[in-house]
Formats: structure tokens, sequence, C-alpha cells
């Protein structure tokens, strides 16, 4: 979709701050704030219709938050079969997501819905910032951390869902992750002050850290044994529990990571893993790290982990990933 998006004219316009390429849109409105916007939709990843709901809405603010915004308003938007499903199914997603927004007070002001052959869900976004005070994709420095807000794993989880391979347990422990909000970890790197972010999803980890140091000209180095993974994703990833979303991460990013050579295929799969709803990827200056964390810590977030640093850039391989 990228490619297909670069190929397309750019539309010229001077409120437009930022534009394709990055989490969200920000148009510049008066002196001092704008807003931000972005649309996300998916299919199930989870048995349960209401949990869906609340994992869609959660995955579609996320690229505001990640930008350091603040979401307004949202406009649902959803596919449904409805000859072959009751709509009390629709009704229990729907559910979900407005009661993801109610912890955040944003409410839904409209949506669209059409009829599909399976149900999909998402948002429409819309919300502000301080026009001065946002973050991109691009602002990555040569020394930066790296810092990870949720663990991996959730794709081949959710995969082992569809495949029956998982327990009812792991299914409420990957949804609780899944439906975490972004909001303190944004609040947490807006108060510090950070150089890039981005929301882990997805492209997997390697994916969207690719687009950081693609879009700021650097690399990073990943060290595996600093990345944060839900335990029972191991044994899964083992088992070939990979989604054509991960193996397609895999096909376009594999020329761009230098791997340790005896770190095994099922790990690798892992870092390609596409998920739903992830973590925030955030680049740091050293001397901010501690400050960070700390940050992060007040703000409950699920993992904190020091997972890498950016480095120069090397054309070849954009990406190291070390044992």
């Amino acid at each position: 979709m990228a490619q297909v998006l670069r190929s397309m004219p750019d539309h010229q316009d001077e409120t437009i701050l930022i534009g394709r390429g990055d989490d969200a849109a920000i148009i510049r409105m008066g002196d001092r704030k704008s807003i931000v916007q972005t649309i996300d939709y998916i299919s199930p990843v989870v048995n349960d219709p209401y949990g869906f709901g609340q994992v869609a809405a959660a995955n579609a603010l996320s690229d505001i938050y990640a930008m350091g915004g603040t979401p307004a308003f949202v406009l649902n938007i959803i596919g449904f079969p409805v000859n072959t499903l009751p709509l009390s199914i629709m009704e229990e997603i729907l559910r979900g997501g407005m009661d993801k927004l109610l912890e955040v007070g944003v409410p839904i002001v409209g949506g669209h819905s059409y009829e599909d052959h399976a149900p999909k869900y998402g948002m429409a976004v819309t919300g502000y910032l301080d026009r001065e005070h946002y973050v991109t994709k691009s602002g990555a420095k040569t020394g930066d951390v790296l810092i990870l807000t949720k663990p991996i794993g959730i794709g081949v989880i959710t995969t082992g869902i569809d495949l029956q391979l998982t327990t009812p347990q792991l299914e409420e422990g990957v949804l609780r992750i899944m439906t975490t909000l972004n909001n303190g970890a944004s609040e947490a790197m807006m108060k510090v002050g950070v150089n890039a972010c981005t929301d882990v999803t997805g492209f997997g980890l390697l994916g969207h850290l690719y687009e950081i140091v693609n879009s700021s000209m650097v690399s990073a180095e990943i060290r595996l044994s600093q990345v944060p993974v839900i335990p029972e994703a191991w044994e899964l990833a083992e088992k070939q529990a990979i989604s054509n979303g991960t193996r397609n991460n895999q096909r376009i990013l594999r020329e761009k990571v230098e791997w340790d050579q005896d770190i095994p295929d099922s790990t690798r799969w892992l870092l390609y893993d596409a998920q739903t709803s992830g973590g925030l990827l955030i680049a740091v200056s050293p001397e901010k790290k501690d400050l960070l964390i700390e940050e992060l810590r007040k703000a409950n977030c699920i993992a904190i982990s020091e997972i890498g640093q950016i480095i120069n850039r090397d054309d070849d391989h954009p990406i190291r990933v070390k044992k």
C-alpha cells in the first residue's frame, strides 16, 4: 500500500503539516492548534464480539496516540453479513467499541455501515494537538534508545486462536493486551520529549522499526534478549501459527535485516509478527531515557523495555538483530 501511495501525486497545501507516510495526517488549524486524523479497521481477532469491538477501538485510537495527539471524536465504520449472522453480534461489537472510548471520554458522532461477507469494524478518529509539539516517525537520531511499551507475539496468538491451538485463558490474556490503550504511554513521551514514535501493528516490530529508520535516514540495532514476548507465543511460532500478514512482512523485509546466524527461524517470525493494537515504539535520547522509563512506569504500561538503539545509517542492512 505504501508503495502505491508513493506513486500518486502529492497534494500541495500549506495547511498540511504531515500527510502520507506517517501514522496520521496533521492539518494546521489557527495559530497554535492542529487536527490529527486517521482511519483504521480490522477483521475479528478474537471470538468474543464485544472484545473484538474493544480491540478495534483501541487499535484505531493508537495512531493518534503515537503522534502525541488527543482523540476528540470518532466515526464508526462497520461491515457485517446481515443475512448470515444475527444483528445482536453487530450490537455487541459496537457496544465494545463504545465502552472502550468511554474510558477516555471520546464520543462517537456517527458512522457508516455496509454489507460484507464477514465482520469488519473500525473507526475514523479525529484528534487535536499543539502544532509545535507532536511526534513523527522521521526524527530518530544516532544514539537514541529504542523503548517498546507492549510485548510482541499478539499475531501468532490470534492466529493460534483461529487454528484452535490456544486456551480460553490465553485468549483472555491477549485480549487484555490488545485492549489496553496507548494513551498513558503517549502522555509520558510528550511530557519527556522524544525524537520519534510509531505504534506497532500490522507491519510487525521490524516493519514499523524500518519505517522509523528509513524516514529518519538512520539504522537500528535490536537486542533480541531485551525484546518482550508473550510467553506462549514462542511455542505457537514453533507450531507455525503464522499469519499471511506476517509472511508478507518477512518477504518485504528479509533483505533489509541482518540477523545473528544462530537465531532460529521460529524466533525470527516473532519479530516479523503482524500485531493488532500493539504498543508504542519510541526513540528517545540517552539523556532522557531514564526519565521516560520513570514516566512510563507511572502510566502502568504493560512492558517497558529498552530493546536497542539507533545507529549510523547502513544502506545494506538498515536493521541488525543481535542475540
